[in-house]
């Protein structure tokens, strides 16, 4: 059996409320294999979108212990574990998080910025990301003057274009009709093949057939 690429351990999150504590998550225990698909679900309030945010290291205030590759997320300063996201996490959200007052290209540009590469190669790769997404000619337009399948399509391209070994999605398809969403499952179907793990949360029973496992949350608890 591989190394787990994610092992968590007893995570768990709680806020205080009155004179005790309300639990968002319970005793997880998960591992992950490197190459997975796993598709997380359960009810509205299920935890679901606070794991995801605590395996992209987007959520540090949680108690337990998660190792990813060779490093103890639970042991991270912040700035060690905003390091480690930049450097293996792509994140998809439902709201596209792209940002108004820059163009497509200079979207997909943000996070190959975060590294110390030259602007000459960062603009090779956004050209061949541009090509392969099928958004050349949408590469100068602002993200308003885009439709909410194409918005996604570049949040999706954004999230992939450093080759992340882990990509989190959240509801990526929430916003959109069937056939956006059909293709967007299907790009990150094609992405899984190529070697990125992929751990998506989502309500849609469809979605979740393109995955190769599915742990369902329900109070906070993982249920069989």
């Amino acid at each position: 059996m591989n190394e787990p690429m994610i092992s968590l351990h007893n995570v768990e999150k709680s806020y205080p409320q009155g004179g005790g504590r309300v639990f968002v998550l319970r005793q997880i225990a998960l591992d992950i294999q490197p190459r997975e698909f796993i598709t997380i679900m359960g009810p509205s309030g299920a935890g679901k979108s606070t794991l995801l945010a605590i395996l992209g290291m987007l959520d540090g205030d949680w108690t337990g212990e998660y190792r990813l590759l060779t490093e103890d997320v639970h042991k991270l300063k912040p700035k060690d574990r905003v390091a480690l996201h930049k450097q293996y996490v792509g994140f998809v959200f439902q709201q596209y998080h792209l940002l108004d007052d820059l163009t497509v290209a200079e979207n997909l540009d943000i996070p190959l910025s975060y590294r110390d590469i030259k602007k000459s190669e960062r603009q090779a790769v956004v050209a061949d990301t541009l090509d392969r997404f099928g958004m050349v000619a949408k590469k100068d337009l602002y993200p308003r003057q885009l439709s909410g399948g194409q918005q996604q399509l570049v949040a999706v391209a954004r999230s992939v274009i450093h080759k992340p070994r882990l990509l989190l999605a959240d509801e990526p398809t929430g916003n959109l009709h069937s056939e956006q969403g059909r293709e967007i499952m299907e790009l990150f179907k094609q992405l899984n093949t190529a070697g990125t793990t992929i751990v998506q949360v989502t309500h849609s029973e469809t979605n979740a057939t393109y995955g190769n496992r599915i742990v369902q949350l329900k109070d906070g608890w993982i249920v069989k």
